[in-house]
C-alpha cells in the first residue's frame, strides 16, 4: 500500500468570515498543492475541509498519514469523539448538537477507504509542511474565487 503523508490548514479571516484550506501531498519524489476558499465559513470547517479535499485527490487506497495544526480535528479522530457524536444522532450532549456535521459524515467516509493515522503539529512554528499548508489558506482567502459554504 502506497504511503502519503498529506500535511493540511485552515484559514479564517474572521471568525465565521472568508476563510481558506491549504493541503500539501507527498508521495516519494511527488508533491501536490491544493487550496481552496469559502464565504462565511469557520477556522474549524477549513481544518476539516482540507483534509476531505486532500483524501479526495487521492486515486486509490492508500496509508496515509495526516499532519495537522488542529487538536480539534485530531482529537475528534482519535479520541473517538466523531464516532460518539454520530452515534448519539449528531448531538455533543442531550442539547447540544455537534457543529460540522455535513463535514464529518464526509470526512468519516472519506478516512473508510484508507489506513489514516493522525499526527498533531505545532501551527505556526518550524513545520515546513504545515507553514505551506497555511500559505495556501490564507492565499486562498485573497485569491481564489471563494465558493458559498453551504453547513447543515
Amino acid at each position: 500500500m502506497q504511503h502519503v503523508k498529506i500535511y493540511t490548514d485552515g484559514a479564517c479571516s474572521g471568525n465565521p468570515g472568508p476563510g481558506g484550506y491549504g493541503a500539501v501531498l507527498l508521495y516519494g519524489d511527488h508533491r501536490k498543492e491544493l487550496s481552496g476558499a469559502y464565504d462565511n465559513t469557520t477556522n474549524n470547517r477549513m481544518e476539516i475541509m482540507a483534509v476531505i479535499k486532500a483524501l479526495e485527490a487521492l486515486k486509490r487506497s492508500c496509508r496515509v498519514t495526516i499532519y495537522t495544526d488542529s487538536r480539534y480535528l485530531v482529537d475528534a479522530m482519535t479520541k473517538g469523539w466523531v464516532e460518539k457524536w454520530r452515534s448519539n444522532n449528531w448531538m455533543r450532549t442531550k442539547k447540544e448538537r455537534a457543529k460540522n456535521v455535513d463535514l464529518w459524515i464526509k470526512l468519516l467516509d472519506m478516512v473508510q477507504r484508507h489506513e489514516v493515522e493522525w499526527v498533531w503539529v505545532k501551527g505556526h512554528s518550524d513545520n515546513e509542511m504545515n507553514n505551506r499548508a497555511d500559505q495556501l489558506a490564507v492565499k486562498a482567502i485573497q485569491e481564489k474565487p471563494r465558493l458559498k459554504d453551504n453547513p447543515l
